[in-house]
């Protein structure tokens, strides 16, 4: 190979290193919802070369474990629920070197909450889920979904299971 074309086979080597190491600084980005939400992004972009972590679905754990099996008094309410579901979830991400605001996305499976008249308690979940998501110590917001369900677990009002993603 002469020297015109060993410097042009370095210089296009150099071009796409330098765009490589481009590609690896690039951030996750988050397009905020079309009508302001303080908890939720739209979408979410993860750029190549983040490990994705996929979280199962995890639901509460008994609030009392001494009152009857699938009642209210065991299970608690939507809110006891979504902060215990968060709290297990949490643990989950710290065992992982992550933290909520590598989450970038999240559903939420809901029961119909007796507490609540029997229908779901959106604004209770929401209020949870908005403590530890776009918060003034946590201000990253995941895409998310939630659908009204029946969960496996006889009680249980809350699952949520959460995708995250971090620089290798």
């Amino acid at each position: 190979m002469n020297i015109a074309k060993k410097l042009a086979f370095l210089g296009t080597a150099l071009a796409l290193c330098a765009f490589a190491g481009s590609a690896n600084a690039q951030t996750v980005t988050r397009l905020d919802a079309a009508t302001p939400s303080p908890v939720i992004a739209s979408a979410v972009t993860v750029p190549a070369g983040l490990t994705t972590y996929y979280i199962s679905g995890i639901p509460g754990g008994p609030k009392d474990p001494s009152a009857p099996e699938g009642s209210p008094a065991r299970w608690g309410d939507t809110t006891q629920q979504t902060n215990d579901v968060l709290n297990k979830l949490e643990a989950v991400l710290t065992k992982l070197g992550l933290t909520f605001g590598d989450v970038v996305k999240g559903t939420v499976f809901l029961v119909a909450d007796p507490a609540n008249g029997n229908k779901i308690n959106f604004p209770a979940m929401n209020a949870e889920w908005g403590k530890r998501f776009g918060s003034a110590t946590q201000p990253n917001k995941p895409a998310r979904s939630t659908v009204q369900v029946g969960l496996a677990t006889p009680g249980a009002l809350v699952e949520i299971e959460l995708v995250a993603v971090k620089k290798k």
